[in-house]
């Protein structure tokens, strides 16, 4: 592979990894890896590991099943945020958009910064309590 081991994607954890994988496929337009689709037989949906990518096929997101996970209360530090992922928009009016498609997915607002003339950003919870940051770059 090279000298350094090479970035294959962020893998987060979630108690219910497809309705996590659906919130991000939705939101940030990614696709299933072929194999990981929502059964469409009737059969129930067993999926413990299920990987988002790019149209392409570049991955991005892998989403691990968990028996239990506490959901971080930042920014109160009872239960810190411990990572968090960056995703960037073009202007205040698509920071907008992407808010509001994310509160629609299920996402929680946790901070509202947008009156930051040099970095107008929201920071998110996901359903599965992870945070993430929408930012005007």
């Amino acid at each position: 592979m090279g000298e350094h081991p090479a970035y294959l994607h962020t893998v987060l954890d979630g108690e219910r990894p497809r309705e996590l994988a659906e919130f991000y496929r939705q939101l940030l337009g990614l696709v299933y890896r072929p194999g990981d689709e929502p059964p469409t037989d009737g059969t129930p949906d067993t999926a413990d590991w299920l990987v988002l990518t790019q149209p392409d096929g570049t991955r991005q997101l892998a989403i691990q099943q968990v028996s239990e996970q506490a959901r971080t209360t930042w920014p109160d530090q009872r239960v810190p945020q411990q990572a968090h992922i960056d995703y960037v928009v073009e202007d205040r009016a698509a920071l907008e958009r992407h808010k509001h498609t994310a509160l629609r997915l299920g996402a929680e607002l946790r901070l509202d910064r947008t009156d930051d003339e040099d970095e107008p950003l929201y920071v998110l919870a996901d359903p599965a309590g992870h945070t993430f940051c929408l930012f005007v770059g």
